[in-house]
């Protein structure tokens, strides 16, 4: 699957601010969304999944012993009830082995249970095994069954299937078409809080995509995606608050969330944050802390000619202070 960013791209014109916090020059990207399938294989900790994931039997001591992050205890616990056909126990056995909690990392083997739960209906079992179709590295690649299962997922109020099941009409139908089929999904999704979808969401109402077209609608779901640390929405209603684009700017607003975004690593954010300090925009001047930020994004290829100037027009001791300054930031 597609980062949701370069499949929204596809189909909207991107806007480009202007003034103060201008684009980054070519080459320089703000972080994208992950994919869909690396935020579940990579997500939170067994103790903060919720395990009503894993089907209807939810307390027995299998999912206990999960939930208290006894992933040996819980697989050993699970195991036998999934080799009986138990499917919670089989997407609960998928899910360690998938992500290798407490015991040895098997794809392969996680696929198996993983497909058979699905044939059972366990929702979070067909979203997982639906991903693994369509990778097609631990089973067949089938796009037709892997769409079938992740809209058997997202009916049932999966949000991350609901998300994927959008990204795959897109695919599946590039154009106006496609994205009119998406965005009712991308809107399940985002109403239950996934933040890749809310980011999605202000994307589309702000170009005016598919009949959407509500700045204040773009800006509600900037900030829910931003409350989430999603670092380029934290970039963008940061952006949207310094230039006013409903308004009167929130120079201090804006600063707060620009900091957010370049503190998670976001190296847009970083080069826009460096010209607040510069120009003390909900914040006080400090050409030092200006540098450093700078310096921190132009570390990872960064470059841009206004920041190059100023950081020029510093005395050679301000140049070694905020060297050292971005040493402490990193």
């Amino acid at each position: 699957m597609k980062p949701t960013a370069l499949l929204i791209a596809a189909a909207v014109c991107a806007l480009v601010p202007s003034g103060l916090l201008a684009a980054e020059p070519a080459g320089t990207k703000a972080s994208k969304p992950e994919k869909a399938l690396e935020q579940q294989a990579g997500g939170a900790s067994g103790s903060a999944v919720d395990p009503t994931r894993f089907g209807k039997k939810t307390s027995d001591p299998a999912f206990g012993a999960f939930q208290r992050g006894l992933y040996i205890t819980a697989y050993n616990l699970a195991l036998p009830r999934a080799e009986k056909g138990d499917p919670a126990a089989q997407t609960l056995v998928a899910e360690i082995l998938s992500r290798g909690l407490g015991v040895a990392r098997k794809p392969a083997e996680a696929a198996e249970w993983y497909g058979k739960a699905a044939e059972a209906g366990i929702p979070e079992a067909r979203f997982q095994f639906a991903l693994i179709l369509i990778d097609g590295k631990y089973a067949g690649k089938d796009p037709d069954r892997a769409f079938a299962l992740m809209e058997s997922a997202a009916d049932t109020g999966h949000r991350l299937a609901a998300f994927n099941l959008a990204q795959m009409l897109i695919d599946r139908e590039p154009g106006p078409r496609g994205l009119e089929k998406a965005i009712p999904w991308y809107e399940k999704a985002a109403k239950a809080g996934l933040a890749d979808a809310q980011y999605a969401m202000a994307q589309l109402y702000e170009n005016g995509v598919g009949g959407l077209n509500d700045d204040a609608k773009a800006l509600s779901y900037l900030t829910l995606a931003a409350r989430q640390n999603f670092d380029t929405a934290q970039l963008d209603l940061a952006t949207w608050l310094v230039e006013g684009r409903l308004g009167k700017p929130d120079y201090e607003a804006g600063f707060a969330w620009m900091k957010r975004a370049a503190e998670s690593g976001n190296v847009a954010a970083q080069n826009r944050l460096a010209k607040l300090y510069v120009y003390g925009l909900g914040t006080e001047p400090d050409p030092i802390l200006a540098a450093a930020w700078y310096i921190i994004a132009r570390r990872v290829g960064l470059r841009d000619v206004e920041m190059d100037d100023f950081l020029q027009g510093l005395t050679p001791e301000e140049q070694k202070t905020a060297i050292e300054r971005a040493n402490r930031l990193r």
